[in-house]
């Protein structure tokens, strides 16, 4: 099993030395990567139609490709995992373009997480259309994995269209892409399309939903051998029960997970810290066994 952290940014102020203080602690203290979550712009709420997503204006959020090309300099070897980026309100061909040099810079630390989001605000100050992001994910990720892997592409699709052009220099591999998200059309589209899933809740509602997956798995022909699964996992939790927590996830099949920090009243970039090396503690017991 892989065991990272979340970056907790929506605690941090923006403070750049605290990206720096924890991207290389989860590296030394042996985590396995760092996860981020993404936000291009945070709006109030006091609008219709109502916002439903946690942030608002007042959470900051930082680019996760450029956080991570920072980090890939002062690290060796940890995985980079965006959890989840929101793909629609983006161009695809400037994210493969991103995501391309992001691995090759990296020596092939990226995952891809990529999801639809929730904020419509985003969508329309990025010229991208809320109501159709299901279908256009859809379509974006076969377009990504042909950027990342043929020299010249065409392609004429609903969302983009791209004329005998190709990226120069592609990344040496496809790059992963995971999707994320709680609905039945992101269960329905990770195993259509995804390499594996980055679940949400706790570990019950994660099983269930894996659950979920696997029957789509089945529909789509594939078999669950490979397909990752992710479980980033918060709450007020001491450090030996984010351990046995994880031990949970790790028996009920979880590949992957994940530590949030946030949430738990630390008001230091240090005390995030301490809390994952307290953490890395118990799971060297816990885990392991």
């Amino acid at each position: 099993m892989k065991i990272g952290v979340v970056y907790p940014q929506t605690e941090l102020r923006g403070d750049p030395e605290a990206v720096r203080a924890i991207g290389v602690a989860v590296e030394s203290l042996g985590y396995d990567h760092l996860l981020a979550y993404d936000h291009v712009l945070g709006a109030t709420h006091d609008r219709e139609p109502k916002l439903t997503g946690p942030y608002t204006e007042m959470h900051p959020f930082h680019d996760p490709f450029v956080m991570f090309s920072y980090l890939a300099g002062l690290t060796q070897r940890i995985e980079f995992t965006t959890g989840v980026l929101i793909l629609p309100q983006r161009q695809t061909a400037l994210v493969a373009k991103q995501a391309a040099d992001l691995d090759l810079l990296s020596h092939e630390r990226l995952r891809l997480g990529v999801g639809i989001g929730w904020n419509y605000v985003e969508y329309d100050a990025l010229g991208q259309d809320f109501a159709t992001r299901g279908a256009r994910a859809d379509e974006q990720i076969g377009l990504l994995r042909r950027l990342w892997t043929e020299p010249v592409v065409t392609f004429e699709g609903k969302f983009d269209h791209i004329d005998r052009a190709g990226l120069l220099p592609r990344p040496r591999r496809s790059i992963p892409i995971w999707v994320g998200g709680v609905s039945e059309a992101a269960f329905r589209r990770s195993a259509r399309l995804g390499d594996g899933h980055i679940l949400m809740g706790g570990v019950d509602d994660a099983r269930e939903a894996w659950a979920r997956i696997e029957q789509y798995l089945g529909e789509a022909g594939r078999t669950s051998e490979g397909f990752g699964r992710e479980l980033p996992i918060g709450g007020r939790k001491t450090p030996a029960e984010m351990a046995e927590t994880i031990a949970k996830w790790r028996d009920y099949g979880g590949t992957h997970a994940s530590i949030v920090t946030m949430g738990k009243d630390f008001d230091t970039t240090q005390a995030h810290i301490d809390y994952i090396a307290e953490v890395r503690n118990h799971i060297d017991r816990v885990v392991s066994n």
